[in-house]
């Protein structure tokens, strides 16, 4: 039973180190982690009566 925690712990910390590293290497291979910069204009109203 432990043999398969141990897998799932080596698992989960492999898959951590890849995303922190994707997240790092990746803006040189082409991926665009900005946010989206467009305005957005919603009416509103404040006394509905």
């Amino acid at each position: 039973m432990s043999r398969i925690f141990k897998l799932l712990l080596f698992l989960i910390v492999i898959g951590a180190i890849g995303l922190i590293g994707y997240a790092y290497v990746g803006p040189f291979f082409g991926a665009d982690f900005s946010a989206p910069q467009d305005e957005v204009r919603v009416p509103v109203t404040l006394d509905a009566n």
